[in-house]
């Protein structure tokens, strides 16, 4: 640790240095406590590229800020969350950190080494990881992220909940990379366009070692060598010492896990999978045509499906019997917490579904955020509450009265009412474990892994509201009525906007973070008073101005246009105040398929033009049938930012539109 970073220092006025984690050509890693999150531990890394001169430093730092904006807007729940950047002096010298979230539990790279004298990882134990972690991988290839480093070293099993999680992305010292050839020791840009050869040897394919291109398929290469290294024990390299066509028989493979492994290790990007859709299918073809293949030639079916490895049902990971040395990693990891109970695995065909059906959204959400339709007995027994005053809180653990006094301080900070959190992760708990339900979680020894899963839900969704729903939004969660409903209609009548076009924008974000609801009657439900809380923060956005704008067209102007950018789950609406008779012609320039678009007359109901609504197409003309503003609704419907512009065009407009023989009143929106 150099000499003006020491534990116990205080970094940028919040985190105390607790020690360094690692380093590398392009930094330092440290562990560190968040003062402001009751001293919650996280990651800091520090960016410090091997280049000279202001300039190159300005240049550098730049780029790093650029792409620590792009790992910023991950949001997934198997990758640490990148809180902030922040700069820090010290001395006569400047630092530049990125945070991120700290991951308890073992790198795979540490589970080998401890298993390598009993029993390597089974091929059941890489379909399950392949299930969990091709998710994840599309998650952030529909992001337009690659990781880049993917190994056995830069995965954790993280200890909450068993999970793999994907750590230390290659972007940031791929930026530093950057600085460090194109601004050497002169100080300025050299102008050579030299690649950036970032990865592991033999993990990483040889284009992105030789010229640095990287793709979703080079991640899916790295990921079958990290499956055969974690099969085999051995490394890359002696790996592909060896024909392709010798691994299945020397290595024992099934046929249905080899076929898919050499197409993902093919030395020609070309034949590759070319993204983790395309993987789960042909894991899920090979599977059947070889259970078939068994079954037909096979004299006893139930013993030749015997050969078949378990791939659809979880297996729990054994953590190594000592503790390791955390310098393997740039991550430190304490000894793992008891295997929680066996959770129910997805079948790999739910999981295409769910995967075709979310692009670019959380699909591991369904081990922790299900649908959450009516589930039986309403009024069932709690599995486990963070009560004000645990009973016999001496039967716990201190590790787990740790724990319970985190997430109950955490919930009050958050201001979400105790009784809705109950209520929400019950929901969760019971469609994620539907074997529990009828029976209430004891506080004794035996229920503990139980209670540190419902621990793990309740956690997550306090992450969820915390990061998408306003403090005021949240201090009403479980207290919301359909009262609440018409009283944000009249409001946003005040400012002539339907609640139709309320209501675009709240669905819009709630299902980009909950597509597997759309379809579903879940008002009445407890994440139904999610919903409501994004409504009552679209209709304080709209009173701000910061979705809602109010088209007006300069003297003698026929026309109007108006550009923006909407993130996923974003929305904006325009209103124009406009006279029946006059020609309108509007048009929506943005991405294929990339926005919904929707137009709403001054009065529903009236009239017999035909607008479109939740529409991918953005072009319409016609003429207006009624006076009084109209609404222009735009929403995001991608897992990508979308720039689009707006443009409105009519005949015969006036600085002062005639007013309508029937005069709009704001109430006549609804």
């Amino acid at each position: 640790m150099p000499a003006n970073i020491f534990a116990g220092l205080i970094l940028g006025d919040r985190y105390r240095v607790i020690r360094e984690l690692g380093h590398g050509g392009f930094g330092r890693t440290y562990l560190a406590e968040d003062i402001d999150r009751f001293n919650e531990a996280c990651v800091l890394k520090e960016f410090a590229p091997q280049v000279q001169g202001t300039y190159a430093l300005q240049k550098s730092e730049e780029l790093f800020e650029r792409e620590a904006g792009v790992l910023y807007k991950l949001r997934h729940p198997q990758i640490p969350r990148f809180r902030e950047l922040f700069r820090a002096n010290l001395g006569d010298r400047g630092y530049l950190f990125l945070v991120q979230d700290f991951v308890e539990g073992y790198t795979y790279r540490q589970l080998l080494e401890a298993r390598r004298q009993t029993s390597l990882f089974s091929e059941a134990e890489i379909i399950q990881l392949f299930e969990q972690l091709l998710p994840v991988l599309h998650y952030i290839h529909t992001n337009s992220v690659i990781h880049r480093d993917i190994s056995p070293d830069n995965l954790i099993l993280r200890s909450l909940d068993q999970l793999p999680v994907l750590i230390d992305f290659g972007g940031v010292k791929q930026v530093a990379a950057v600085a460090a050839s194109q601004y050497k020791e002169s100080g300025v840009a050299s102008g050579e366009a030299i690649a950036t050869r970032l990865g592991k040897v033999g993990y990483a394919p040889e284009e992105q070692m030789q010229s640095g291109y990287a793709s979703p398929h080079s991640d899916l290469y790295a990921l079958a060598m990290t499956a055969m290294v974690l099969l085999t024990g051995r490394e890359p390299l002696e790996l592909l010492s060896q024909p392709f066509y010798t691994w299945q028989q020397q290595f024992s493979l099934s046929s249905a896990l080899a076929a898919v492994l050499m197409k993902m290790l093919s030395p020609q990007s070309g034949d590759r999978f070319q993204s983790a859709l395309e993987v789960l299918q042909a894991l899920q073809s090979q599977i059947q045509l070889q259970i078939q293949a068994q079954t037909q030639s096979a004299p006893h079916p139930s013993a030749a499906l015997t050969q078949v490895p378990s791939y659809t049902h979880p297996v729990t990971l054994q953590p190594p019997l000592a503790q390791p040395p955390s310098t393997q990693s740039t991550e430190s990891f304490a000894s793992a917490a008891p295997d929680p109970p066996p959770r129910r695995g997805l079948l790999i065909s739910l999981l295409l579904v769910a995967l075709l059906g979310s692009a670019g959204a959380w699909w591991t959400r369904d081990r922790w955020l299900p649908a959450l339709q009516a589930l039986p007995g309403q009024n069932q027994s709690e599995p486990d509450q963070p009560e004000e005053n645990q009973p016999e809180q001496s039967k716990f653990s201190p590790e787990e009265q740790q724990r319970k006094q985190t997430l109950q301080t955490r919930r009050q900070a958050l201001g979400v009412n105790q009784q809705f959190l109950v209520d929400l992760t019950n929901a969760t708990f019971y469609a994620q474990h539907p074997e529990q339900q009828g029976r209430t979680l004891s506080d004794d020894e035996i229920d503990a892994e139980w209670r540190g899963i419902w621990d793990g839900m309740a956690n997550e969704w306090l992450n969820l509201l915390e990061q998408n729903v306003s403090a005021e939004a949240r201090g009403k969660l479980g207290a919301y009525t359909n009262a609440d409903r018409e009283q944000w209609k009249q409001e946003v009548n005040q400012l002539y906007v339907g609640s139709r076009s309320l209501f675009d924008l709240t669905d819009a974000k709630f299902f980009h973070l909950f597509p597997q609801m759309r379809g579903q009657e879940f008002i009445e439900q407890p994440i139904g008073q999610v919903w409501q809380a994004i409504a009552f923060d679209q209709v304080r956005a709209m009173q701000s101005g910061k979705t809602l704008t109010q088209l007006q067209f300069d003297p003698d102007s026929f026309s109007k246009q108006d550009d923006g950018t909407l993130s996923p789950g974003e929305g904006r609406i325009y209103t124009a105040q406009l006279t029946e008779g006059q020609i309108l012609r509007v048009s929506l320039q943005a991405p294929p398929q990339g926005t919904l678009f929707s137009i709403y007359p001054p009065r529903p109901g009236q009239g017999t033009s035909t607008f479109p609504e939740d529409a991918a197409e953005a072009t319409w003309a016609g003429q207006l049938t009624q006076s009084g503003y109209y609404e222009f609704v735009v929403v995001a419907n991608s897992a990508d930012p979308v720039n689009y512009q707006l443009n409105l065009a009519v005949d015969n407009v006036t600085s002062a539109p005639v007013k309508s023989p029937i005069p709009e009143a704001p109430q006549a929106k609804d």
